[in-house]
């Protein structure tokens, strides 16, 4: 069975529908935990009055998403956990197919599949885990010039979505983890960083979970439908100035030997990165702010 976690930040509307395809699933969940993280928008109201059997944790304070995770991890009680965003909508035999697929698999402790966009279109959802040379490829566009190079080995460019795989990390927005191989090198109850609280705590987590000797699956056979960035395009100037601010933090905790010599390279590129993009500097993450 499947307990499924679902952070949320004012996104009543989409969190409906996702909640109201959770329902129908041809494998029912044996929870549905929503951690709604202090919404303005009648998210947490709404869920109480629509989905009485689901788990609500009604924050008063914004924890942003991997504590959000966590705290709804820590009341799962399945062997299979998916962490689901609130922008999605799953057909009706994703979870029964996703666990069986996930089964076959015991090298494995965590799939995701394929996500389909509003126009219909397949988005690109899986990484590498990022590199000095990779995080350069993508900023220089040199990732797609050289799409065989080392400089294209965080971005990607050439995953075949149509082919199920190995993937090194997919994007957070669902992931089905096993208990029992989280528990084999975290705590399956808070397995999430939360120094990373918005952006890359689950390319963290997968990375310890690669290093731990487990894989992630990605299985083209199935999809989910993904509005893409519902939360995060609420606060899109400070989540730019997030984003890069976490690359700079997963480097500096992952990086060993020699190659820390180049953090304050890696620290300089991201903060113009994140300048340009967001056309000005922001002040970004604040703690009494967790914006999701």
């Amino acid at each position: 069975m499947v307990s499924v976690v679902v952070v949320n930040w004012n996104t009543k509307d989409k969190l409906r529908a996702c909640l109201a395809s959770l329902q129908v699933q041809t494998q029912l969940p044996t929870q549905i935990i929503v951690v709604d993280n202090a919404s303005s928008d009648g998210s947490a109201e709404m869920v109480k009055v629509d989905f009485p059997s689901v788990t609500l944790l009604a924050e008063s304070t914004n924890h942003g998403y991997a504590k959000g995770n966590n705290l709804g991890l820590n009341l799962a009680k399945s062997e299979f956990i998916i962490t689901l965003n609130p922008d999605t909508e799953l057909p009706t035999d994703n979870l029964e197919k996703a666990t069986r697929s996930l089964s076959s698999h015991p090298e494995c402790g965590a799939l995701s599949v394929k996500f389909i966009g509003p126009e219909g279109e397949t988005q690109s959802s899986v990484r590498g885990f990022p590199t000095i040379l990779g995080i350069i490829g993508q900023l220089t566009h040199l990732d797609q010039k050289l799409p065989d190079s080392p400089f294209a080995n965080y971005s990607l460019p050439n995953f075949d979505y149509k082919k199920s795989q190995f993937a090194p990390q997919p994007m957070g927005t669902y992931l089905l983890f096993r208990r029992s191989i989280l528990s084999k090198f975290t705590n399956p109850t808070q397995p999430f960083d939360e120094d990373f609280p918005i952006f890359f705590n689950e390319v963290d987590l997968l990375y310890r979970m690669n290093c731990a000797g487990y894989k992630c699956w990605y299985d083209a056979d199935l999809s989910i439908f993904h509005h893409h960035g519902a939360s995060t395009k609420q606060r899109r100037k400070s989540m730019i100035w997030e984003s890069h601010l976490s690359l700079i933090r997963y480097f500096k905790k992952h990086l060993r030997g020699i190659s820390r010599l180049a953090l304050p390279l890696i620290a300089v590129a991201s903060i113009t990165a994140a300048f340009v993009r967001a056309k000005g500097y922001h002040a970004g993450f604040r703690p009494q702010h967790h914006n999701m």
